[in-house]
């Protein structure tokens, strides 16, 4: 018999209720922290977010948010879609808001692709401001000396980024755990170290790129709505949470897949997996590349933000940034990866007395949730294939 009595949540509120509640909560928290200019306003904000998830988890809004996720998930999904747009609204005058905003959606991004390779495949990979770069550097070259549309050059930098990673396949395929990451330092590395001796890429002093045109608007010119000149920031905070929420669908649905179970068996135990007919080595081809082409495009968007791009803006530093992402988030955790991509991206930048001890902090950060919290902020709950299936009473 099905059960058809409404659910009731954190203060008899229906879960739906809540979850529509706190994105908004959540809108005007990151409106107001974008802002926020003096460091005690910065540490204010900060210390109420504490709080905040402190009291959730203990008055019981944790699960009724994960209720409202799970019963609701495309509703909910949509207010996030919307929250986010209306944030790009309240800031749109503001030039440096707006910059760390569509910054902090592509370390999403970039995030989400290295995710599958670390949460879901178990892949190690210490290499991605490389393939960032790399993406960077594809719009460079295309913006400068063809005359491919920018958005196929954005889908260039993926291409790029996994084709280039295919050097890596056979030892990264092969290897397991720290020979595996070394391998990916490595690459890191050279890749770096290549651009600086390349005098046809710039060599140390770098590339102009130009700027992203789309259907003959320049991105670079900031939009009008009802006389009110806008920041040109905002074109690209867009086409940002656009890519951002596209890669967001792409690997949940990949998660949630049987390909993702089968990333999963991988990531668990390779020998079991390979007895039971699962494919390893194209399984980890996959994971790679896919990872790599989410990378790259994040990657090629920069660029064309930026409009500059050097050699030491894609180092072995900016790569353990990106892999405190995932593992501050929690391995495999998608919402977890963009709770975590707001500390790591824009904590810094607000806080600007961090600036010279951000890497000692996110250390510090890494070595604390290892040690008593190595699930990550936001865990990874056990796999859904159909989450909006309830059991019949």
């Amino acid at each position: 018999m099905k059960d058809n009595t409404t659910k009731t949540g954190w203060l008899g509120l229906p879960p739906l209720v809540v979850g529509l509640g706190a994105v908004v909560a959540v809108v005007i928290f990151g409106w107001q922290f974008l802002l926020a200019e003096s460091e005690l306003e910065v540490l204010g904000l900060v210390a109420l977010a504490a709080v905040a998830g402190w009291a959730g988890g203990k008055t019981g809004l944790t699960g009724s948010l994960n209720e409202a996720m799970r019963g609701h998930g495309r509703t909910m999904n949509g207010a996030i879609m919307i929250g986010l747009l209306a944030v790009i609204g309240l800031l749109s005058e503001e030039h440096f808001p707006l910059l760390m905003l569509t910054t902090m959606l592509l370390y999403l991004t970039v995030g989400l692709g290295l995710n599958v390779q670390f949460g879901l495949t178990g892949m190690v990979n210490f290499a991605g401001a490389a393939f960032f770069g790399i993406g960077a550097y594809t719009s460079a070259v295309l913006t400068t000396h063809s005359a491919v549309p920018p958005l196929l050059i954005l889908i260039g930098g993926g291409l790029m980024a996994a084709a280039i990673g295919f050097l890596l396949i056979v030892p990264v395929v092969r290897t397991a755990g720290h020979y595996s990451a070394v391998v990916t330092i490595a690459f890191g590395v050279l890749f770096k170290t290549f651009l600086e001796v390349n005098d046809v890429l710039g060599g140390p002093q770098g590339l102009m790129v130009d700027s992203m045109k789309l259907f003959g608007w320049d991105f670079n010119d900031g939009p009008q709505l009802f006389g009110i000149e806008m920041s040109f920031y905002v074109n690209y905070a867009l086409l940002g949470g656009g890519l951002a929420v596209l890669a967001f669908m792409l690997t949940q649905r990949l998660e949630r897949s049987w390909l993702g179970l089968a990333l999963d068996s991988v990531r668990l135990d390779e020998t079991a997996s390979a007895c039971f007919g699962v494919n390893v080595v194209r399984a980890k081809v996959l994971a790679f590349t896919f990872g790599n082409i989410l990378v790259g495009v994040a990657g090629s968007l920069y660029g064309m933000m930026i409009s500059f791009i050097a050699p030491n803006s894609f180092t072995f530093a900016d790569s353990l940034l990106m892999v405190s992402i995932v593992l501050l988030g929690g391995l495999g955790s998608l919402w977890g990866t963009a709770v975590a991509a707001v500390i790591v991206v824009l904590l810094p930048e607000k806080l600007q007395i961090l600036q010279e001890y951000r890497f000692l902090l996110f250390s510090g950060l890494v070595i604390v949730m290892l040690l008593y919290r190595p699930q990550g902020l936001l865990p990874r709950g056990v796999r859904q294939f159909f989450p909006s299936w309830r059991p019949q009473r």
